[in-house]
């Protein structure tokens, strides 16, 4: 795969107009803006058209909630901000309700992102973010941001993105995405979600599901402290679903590192299965990755494989995987794996994975299925 690296310098926020009016579908709500260095007052904005989305997401500072009517929006132009909330005066961008809201970015320039946030404390959640030219949504060093019941698909690049240093303490909770293609790298760049090029502890992937895109369904290359990856499934990632005659896309489950980056990411009751190339991979990176109760089944390549650095698994499980269940160097430290000897392979209660594409349960997490489970308690993915 190849990668363009770029420097992402942290802007602050800036001084803003002294207020700016957005007019919501219903009735009208103002939002005030700070005009100097002191934080804004707590404000909530409801929009119903591209235009105000565009203004209230430029224009939001901490304590802005932004709530979104259900409907389509085809923005005009990136949805950007280099505002900072804080620990006690969030900033939100949101559906409004329960109502469904799609962000479409097939009017965008080419080239362009559909979501960029520059800033700190940010929760975003129950949004779909489709069709952008580029990245569907990318979060740029940023701090104690929760992003959370999001969809990101069919995007020209990753769908969901965190990177740059200083991105620290971000939670990536119950996010779909798949789908993503980049046609202009013949699809060897689009991740389902993507932690690369930056450094910063505490940030954690849970109940993803990642699945039939162009590249990896996890990618964390050149991140340089750990991430914890958990209750999460990658699956159908690097076939050509384009009709791509020069298609180069990876496929691997999970990616988890690359570019030099020697990291000790922790990676919990996850799962990879269908995928064109390995399920799980350290992708090069030599550091003490941490892989417990993790399921790999019917990859085209390896279910497990750690051949150069010094990952340490137990209690995963690998099932029929075409070029083996694992490869593992001199350094890998292996026990309790259903390849070590002495373990046995329990038998799966089911390998139809229909289910796995139903509906989220009402708080957003994974659908209840019996795909890949064993009922055992001490190997494999728990599937939930």
């Amino acid at each position: 795969m190849r990668h363009s690296t770029g420097r992402h310098r942290r802007t602050r926020t800036l001084s803003l107009a002294a207020a700016v009016a957005v007019a919501s579908g219903a009735g009208g709500v103002y939002l005030g803006l700070s005009d100097g260095g002191a934080e804004a007052a707590s404000a909530t904005v409801t929009v119903s058209t591209a235009a105000q989305l565009e203004s209230a997401v430029k224009n939001a500072s901490a304590g802005t909630t932004i709530q979104v009517r259900g409907g389509t929006y085809t923005p005009s132009a990136t949805l950007k901000s280099t505002a900072n909330g804080t620990g006690s005066a969030r900033i939100t961008l949101q559906a409004y309700g329960s109502e469904k809201v799609r962000i479409d970015g097939s009017k965008l320039p080419e080239g362009s992102w559909l979501a960029g946030i520059y800033g700190d404390y940010w929760t975003v959640q129950n949004l779909t973010f489709q069709n952008s030219p580029a990245q569907g949504f990318v979060a740029t060093s940023s701090v104690g941001g929760v992003f959370k019941n999001l969809v990101t698909a069919d995007n020209g690049d990753s769908g969901f993105t965190l990177r740059g240093d200083g991105t620290t303490g971000n939670l990536v909770q119950n996010l779909d995405s798949h789908g993503n293609y980049d046609p202009a790298g013949h699809g060897q760049n689009a991740d389902g979600i993507a932690v690369k090029f930056g450094s910063g502890t505490g940030n954690r992937i849970t109940g993803a599901r990642l699945f039939n895109n162009s590249d990896d369904g996890l990618d964390l290359w050149q991140f340089s402290s750990p991430v914890t990856v958990e209750h999460t499934w990658a699956f159908g990632n690097g076939r050509n679903r384009w009709g791509d005659s020069a298609f180069e896309g990876n496929g691997n489950g999970f990616k988890l590192g690359g570019g030099g980056a020697s990291v000790a990411h922790v990676v919990n009751d996850n799962a990879a299965w269908d995928n064109t190339l390995h399920g799980f991979t350290e992708n090069s990176n030599t550091g003490a990755i941490a892989l417990n109760r993790n399921t790999a089944y019917a990859n085209a390549e390896t279910g497990f494989y750690f051949a150069t650095g010094k990952a340490r698994a137990a209690r995963n499980l690998a099932v029929g995987n075409k070029k083996g269940l694992s490869e593992l160097g001199a350094s890998t430290v292996s026990a309790a794996n259903n390849w070590d000897g002495g373990v046995a392979t329990p038998s799966l209660r089911s390998t139809d994975a229909t289910t796995v594409y139903g509906a989220r349960k009402a708080d957003g997490s994974l659908p209840a299925t019996a795909f890949l489970t064993t009922g055992s308690t001490t190997i494999g993915a728990t599937m939930n």
